[in-house]
């Protein structure tokens, strides 16, 4: 795969200040595919000086020109959509169906969406006698993961971009070429020099230089809640502003009266895309005493649909595939019932977990409360609405969900109570402009549309 050997700095691609650099492997088949440079802090402090000589200029660019340029960036991603997907395909180990229609093309319809929404968004409010301007916040740091890497990279970069913040990007380290594509696609649309700045690195040590970084003003991270604590410390120390979207352990509610079998099958679906890797994924299947043996059987047939190596990738690195088999087998220590899968399935050459289904899960048990991250699916009996909701809410975790009935607005009164921050009823659509992010310990502010753009902004209001 093609890898460049330098940081993309002040709209330029630059020597790395030191020599070390990281392996990408293809989880697929564990073969190396490139090499990246290790970044610094000395890499991490030449990109934020850039980003912040940067700044003063783009902040002054008017909201339709900088609406234009990402307008550009949206249709350079548009046009690599097939070297996109190819790259995310190597290093991630994601089908290339998955690849293309996801990886590759959602990123270009979020980034169309701040086009939009930087050309018609108000940055001005009038109030009483007051007016209030909506200003960028400053240089961003942004820190994204593996699961998603070209879309968790444009969800960050394309709000801080519309608001007119300038970004320093620390991708993971174990999908750093779909970064090093997006920079190549920033410098293609004609965003000036340092706007949008890349140092590939570890996070303990480019990430944590960018989070400490004193003349970064907000730092916005994706990532696990054990190391968004970390950050949301180290920035609290500075009184420096944080974005954090977080864990999840999103449960899938099946109401007694939903069609058991579509709630089922979507269930099982929606956690078997990715590999399971998606802190989103509804791994809490939710069902009524009385049909619970039946969504179990469904579920079982459902899940053998999914073979690795064709349809379900592998996990993206050694150590991942190893956590996530360890919760399979403490699963199995603990006493839930397994229905489908196992530790001890066969599976080819590759990084690959046997999809997972797990019954008679109680809600003390280690996979009903800490996010697993991989093909496994627990199913949890309630007894009446009220069972259904405790359980529901019963994690630190509140990111996302789904609720399932034949009346919609009983899904719905239900979802209104769920400490989540987004709910799908029967298998909603996912929506580029609906804001993203978590309660409790899934994170602190939103990403995607106004909400999305809001968190680079901030406010000053004159008196007159």
């Amino acid at each position: 795969m093609k890898a460049h050997d330098g940081m993309y700095i002040g709209g330029a691609w630059r020597p790395a200040a030191g020599a070390d650099t990281i392996a990408v492997v293809n989880p697929a088949d564990e073969q190396v595919i490139a090499h990246v440079p290790a970044g610094t802090a000395e890499d991490v402090d030449a990109a934020v000086r850039a980003a912040r000589a940067a700044f003063p200029g783009w902040a002054a660019t008017p909201p339709a020109e900088r609406a234009a340029l990402i307008g550009a960036l949206r249709d350079v991603l548009a046009a690599r959509k097939d070297e996109i997907a190819e790259t995310v395909t190597a290093e991630l180990g994601s089908p290339l169906p998955l690849s293309q229609m996801v990886h590759a093309g959602v990123p270009v319809l979020v980034a169309g969406s701040y086009a939009e929404l930087a050309a018609t968004y108000a940055f001005e409010e009038r109030h009483g006698n007051s007016t209030v301007f909506l200003e960028p916040v400053g240089v961003v740091g942004a820190i994204t993961p593996w699961n998603y890497p070209l879309h968790q990279v444009v969800a960050k970069v394309a709000p801080a971009l519309a608001a007119g913040c300038t970004v320093v990007l620390k991708p993971a380290e174990d999908t750093p070429l779909t970064a090093q594509l997006f920079a190549e696609a920033t410098e293609e649309a004609g965003l000036p020099a340092g706007v949008f700045n890349l140092v590939t690195g570890l996070g303990p040590v480019a990430g944590q230089a960018l989070a400490e970084h004193e003349d970064v003003d907000l730092v916005s991270f994706t990532g696990s809640t054990a190391v968004g604590r970390q950050i949301g410390a180290t920035a609290g120390g500075a009184v420096k502003r944080v974005a954090l979207e977080l864990g999840g352990k999103s449960a899938n509610v099946i109401l007694p009266s939903a069609d058991l079998a579509k709630a089922v099958n979507v269930g099982i679906a929606n956690v078997m895309s990715n590999s399971g890797q998606t802190c989103s994924a509804w791994t809490r299947m939710l069902v009524d005493a009385e049909r619970y043996e039946e969504a179990v059987a469904l579920a079982a047939a459902a899940v053998a649909k999914y073979v690795p190596g064709e349809r379900v990738g592998p996990l993206v690195n050694a150590k991942q595939q190893a956590r996530v088999r360890g919760y399979i087998e403490k699963g199995v220590a603990e006493g839930a019932r397994l229905v489908a899968g196992g530790p001890d399935a066969p599976l080819p050459t590759g990084y690959y977990v046997s999809p997972t289904v797990f019954a008679d899960v109680t809600l003390e048990m280690t996979i009903a409360q800490e996010e697993i991250f991989g093909p496994v699916v627990s199913i949890l009996k309630y007894e009446d609405e009220a069972d259904a909701l405790r359980i529901a809410n019963g994690t630190v975790y509140g990111l996302a969900g789904a609720v399932w009935a034949a009346d919609e607005s009983e899904a719905v009164a239900f979802a209104r109570r769920m400490d989540t921050g987004q709910v799908d009823i029967n298998g909603g659509r996912f929506n580029p402009l609906a804001p993203f992010g978590g309660y409790k310990q899934s994170g602190v502010g939103r990403e995607l549309g106004a909400h999305g753009l809001a968190e680079y902004l901030q406010t000053k209001s004159l008196q007159f």
